[in-house]
């Protein structure tokens, strides 16, 4: 399906683009609509994004250190 047709029929991804009011302030959610989201301009929560897992560093050697050895004469 083209990508216009999906977004004029609302099949398309959220924006992401928040809805302000006449004065320019953020526009909360009515939770009396459960289906819209007031709070976006397309009435679609974003959907969150996943960082990816970060790579663990190699294991830390534990305890004393040993002994460097004795130089002979």
């Amino acid at each position: 399906m083209f990508a216009w047709l999906k977004n004029v029929l609302g099949l398309g991804e959220a924006s992401g683009v928040r809805a302000r009011n006449a004065k320019g302030r953020f526009v909360a959610d009515d939770p009396k609509t459960p289906d819209v989201n007031e709070a976006y301009v397309d009435g679609k929560k974003p959907k969150r994004k996943r960082k990816p897992a970060a790579k663990k560093a190699p294991a830390k050697k534990r305890g004393r250190p040993k002994k460097a050895a004795a130089k002979k004469k």
